[in-house]
Parts: C-alpha cells; sequence; structure tokens
C-alpha cells in the first residue's frame, strides 16, 4: 500500500522510475522513521471502565433565562413585540391575525385554507405573485402566508440590509393581497386532488372520521373540505373574508433579530399608522363555534378488506390548556407513553398486541381538545389490543400511580421544560400565543411550577374527573372479516356503525 505514494514521490522529484532495490530501501527508511515517530507519541488512555446508567451523574439543568423584548400598540390597535438578536444580520417576524378556518362558513369550507395560499401565491396588487418571487429570490428573503383552524399568519425573513424592501412587500401582502383568479383556480385544482386521494391512507382516515365522531360532522374542527364546498367559493369571497378580518387591531406583530428597537418602531409606525382599525374586528373573539361531543361511546368501523392490520383511535372530547388538571394530566402521559411507560410495556412488549400503542391528553388554547389513544395492531389482535387498552385506562383512574412513575415521569416533563427556550424566537412566539388566547405571559412557569409538585394523588384525582370510560369513542379502520373475535363482543350492545367514507362527486 506504501509502495505507489513513495514511487510517486521520488519519481516526480527526481524525474526517474527508481529500481526495486531502491524501493525496498526507501521503504525501510520511511517504515523506520514511522516507528520513531509513533514511540514519540503518548501511549494511548486507557478508557474508564464503564459505569451503570444508575450511577452516572448529570449536572443540574440550566436556569432558563428569557431575552428581553419590548411590547407596544400602534394608534391603529396593533400589538407589536420587538426582540433584538445580534448574533446573525437576519431579521424575521410574523403577523398572528384573530381569524381562522372555525370563522368561514360550513358550506364553503377550504376558504381560509384558499386564502392563506394564494395571499402569497398570488401577490399584492402592487407586486404580482410572479414578480415579488423575483424580488425575495435576489435577496435571498421569504414572505409565507397561511390560515389554520384558529388564525392566520402572514411571516417575513430578511438580511439586515433588505429589511426596509422586505418589509415594505411583507406590509403589502398583508394589507392588499391581489387574489388573481388564476391562482385561485390552481388553489382549488391541488385541493381537488387532495381529496381525491384522501382514503389512500389508513391512518390519515382513522384521524379525520375519529374526529367527525368526537367533534361531529359539521363541527369546524372536524369537517373537510369537499368538491361541492370548493365550487362554491369565488373571488369576491376572498375579497370579503380578508376585509372582514385583516385589520391592525385584529393582529399582533412580532419581530425578532438583528435591529434597533428605536429604528425598527419607526419603520413599523410609518408603514403602519395609516392603516385604519375596524369596528367589527374582533367579532373574531366573541363568534367562536360552540363544542359538544357528538357521540358518545359506542364502536364504529371503516371497512377496508384490503388491509392485514387494524389502524384504532380511542377517546373523547377533552379540555383546554388552561384546565386546573392540566399539569396532572402532562404527568399521566407520560406515565402512559413512551418505551417505559404502562401501555408499550403492557399492550405491546409484554401481551405483544401491537406496533404502535398510545394515549395523550391533549388540550387546546380556547376550545376542547382530545383525549385519545390507540395504535396499529394485527387484524385478529383487534378486539384484545381495545381490551388491553381499556384495561390501562381504568388502571390509572381506580388506583394511584407509584411515587416511582410519578417522579420519572415529572422529571421527563421537567428536563422537557428547557427545550422551550432554545431560541429567542420560542419566546417571542410563546409571548404572542398567550396574549392571542388570553393566557397571562408566565403561563408557561406556572405550570412548570404546578409539574413540580404533583403527587400520585393529583394525578389519581385528574385521572378520575378527565377520563370518563363511558364516553369513549372507539374506531377501527381495518378488515372487518379478520376481526375474530368480532367487534361486536364489545360494542354496547352488540352494535357496530359502519362508517362511509365515500368521496362526494
Amino acid at each position: 500500500m506504501l509502495w505507489v505514494p513513495i514511487q510517486t514521490i521520488f519519481s516526480r522529484q527526481r524525474g526517474l522510475v527508481p529500481g526495486r532495490r531502491f524501493y525496498k530501501r526507501s521503504l525501510m527508511f520511511f517504515l523506520a522513521g514511522l516507528m520513531v515517530a509513533l514511540m514519540g507519541l503518548p501511549s494511548p488512555v486507557r478508557a474508564n471502565e464503564a459505569l451503570h446508567y444508575d450511577q452516572i451523574q448529570f449536572p443540574p439543568l440550566p436556569e432558563v433565562t428569557l431575552p428581553d423584548y419590548t411590547r407596544f400598540e400602534l394608534s391603529n390597535g396593533m400589538v407589536v413585540y420587538l426582540v433584538e438578536d445580534h448574533e446573525l444580520p437576519l431579521v424575521s417576524g410574523f403577523s398572528t391575525i384573530r381569524t381562522g378556518a372555525r370563522l368561514e362558513p360550513a358550506n364553503q369550507t377550504g376558504l381560509a385554507a384558499i386564502i392563506g395560499q394564494v395571499m402569497r401565491i398570488g401577490g399584492s396588487t402592487a407586486h404580482p405573485g410572479d414578480v415579488l418571487n423575483q424580488l425575495l429570490e435576489q435577496r435571498a428573503a421569504y414572505i409565507e402566508t397561511g390560515i389554520d383552524t384558529t388564525s392566520g399568519s402572514v411571516s417575513f425573513s430578511s438580511l439586515t440590509e433588505d429589511l426596509d424592501t422586505v418589509f415594505t412587500l411583507f406590509a403589502e401582502v398583508l394589507r392588499q393581497p391581489a387574489f388573481p383568479q388564476d391562482k385561485i383556480d390552481l388553489a382549488k385544482t391541488q385541493w381537488q386532488g387532495s381529496i381525491a386521494r384522501r382514503n389512500d391512507e389508513p391512518d390519515g382516515i382513522a384521524s379525520r372520521e375519529f374526529n367527525k365522531l368526537i367533534y361531529g360532522q359539521e363541527s369546524p374542527y372536524a369537517r373537510t373540505v369537499e368538491y361541492a364546498t370548493l365550487n362554491a367559493i369565488s373571488r369576491d369571497d376572498l375579497v370579503r373574508f380578508h376585509q372582514q378580518y385583516f385589520h391592525p387591531d385584529n393582529m399582533i406583530l412580532g419581530i425578532l433579530g438583528d435591529f434597533d428597537s428605536a429604528k425598527m418602531r419607526s419603520l413599523i409606525e410609518t408603514t403602519f399608522n395609516n392603516w385604519p382599525a375596524s369596528a367589527q374586528a374582533n367579532r373574531a373573539r366573541t363568534e367562536l363555534p360552540p363544542v359538544a361531543q357528538a357521540q358518545t361511546g359506542g364502536v364504529f368501523l371503516v371497512d377496508q378488506p384490503q388491509l392485514t392490520q387494524s389502524y384504532i383511535q380511542i377517546g373523547h372530547l377533552g379540555g383546554q390548556l388552561d384546565n386546573p388538571s392540566h399539569a396532572a394530566m402532562s404527568v399521566l402521559n407520560e406515565v402512559l407513553n413512551g418505551f417505559g411507560g404502562r401501555l408499550v410495556n403492557e399492550v405491546r412488549s409484554r401481551q405483544g398486541l401491537a406496533y404502535v400503542v398510545y394515549a395523550y391528553w391533549s388540550p387546546r388554547f380556547d376550545y376542547p381538545g382530545l383525549f385519545v389513544g390507540g395504535g396499529q395492531t394485527r387484524t385478529d389482535a383487534t378486539v384484545p389490543f381495545i381490551q388491553a387498552f381499556m384495561s390501562e385506562v381504568e388502571k390509572v383512574r381506580e388506583e394511584p400511580v407509584s411515587e416511582a412513575e410519578v417522579a420519572s415521569a415529572k422529571e421527563a416533563v421537567l428536563n422537557a421544560f428547557v427545550f422551550n427556550f432554545q431560541e429567542p424566537y420560542q419566546t417571542l412566539s410563546r409571548l404572542i400565543r398567550y396574549e392571542y388566547y388570553g393566557y397571562p405571559d408566565d403561563f408557561i412557569f406556572r405550570y412548570q411550577k404546578e409539574v413540580e409538585a404533583i403527587t400520585p394523588q393529583d394525578v389519581l384525582e385528574a385521572a378520575q374527573s378527565q377520563l370518563k370510560p363511558e364516553q369513549l369513542v372507539t374506531l377501527v379502520v381495518g378488515n372487518a372479516a379478520g376481526i375474530q373475535p368480532s367487534l361486536s363482543t364489545i360494542a354496547p350492545n352488540g352494535r357496530v356503525t359502519p362508517v362511509d367514507i365515500t368521496i362526494p362527486q
């Protein structure tokens, strides 16, 4: 292996092709020199004997520190948060708008999503989409828009040197979207393709149909975009929805990055102070749709004969993040889930009934979330899987979990707590979320203290008050003929309700 490099070196240096004896002599000198060099190196350090995992000592978690921020309001009611961060020559920001798909008409489901898409791809009245793309690409910047269930968002990112230009474009997209008809048609076509493919994945079917069973088919937290609702959407509807909710007194603007706060405030005031407030903007805070559980108990089946395993979801309507039991239920989540959790240990490892198993209390900010669990199992193990899952839910309601389980679960929750503060952006977005939904700005620290104080008795009382076995809805997406014993053996009155997932034409 050393022959060729030595030959090459000597050939290049002397212009000669040395003989075999020369090779050997050169190799001997090379190896001798290598030995001398190695002998001069310190001997390798002997590895310490490996410690058992319970002997490893970890340093305490670092103390959480919050970046300084500035909050102020413009004369038109726009709330602004500023966080300076000079680590990189970048500035980013986002506006959170009090709107959401839950405020769109039921017969126009998909309207908000299309608005969120076309605001960006269609550009502004001053800069059409293609021109906007070019301007941003030239500056390595971006502007993004979107509307989800509970809010809207328009965001940007820019190099510091391009901030004035990009911020102006950001304001144009926010205030004066063009909504060109060809981009609306494109968005509709993409949604039509999504509708046509929505039954391709069984886990997607399970999630979608389970939400309908809990919230109701017509609830904005469960309804789906259909061909008919797309056809009912016109450009005038996009313009009307935008005019109704996109106003300065109906949004919160957050900006983070490499800027001087005084100059940034001046730029914001110059850009937005001439945008008038709207008397109707606050309607988004008071017209939230009511929520009630649609199906109370029962077993439901989406028959998919081609499947060799069942996709199962079990649960009922949950609560909100301001629920007094939130901290205790977060600890219970850790007790039930993960590789050391009860569900994995019992249902998957000991009984061998699951590929995937989980159960989560999943609250929301301003409407009830879900308690949802389930998993995936082979078809013939469907009923035993459901029974084993139900048994574990009952156990945490009947007797306190052990001190060791609670201690381990609390440690996991508290150790994960520091990851909420890795970047200044996380603090900024959290402050804006709390103001948007009406939570105190120190909510996360109150939650931390509550978790620290949780006891096994607290977890038991939370489980008894929040988990309601009599209201659990069970949905199975699987091969009905292969499920033995039948689902009717565990269904109330032996009745299994079929779920039709046919896509309306």
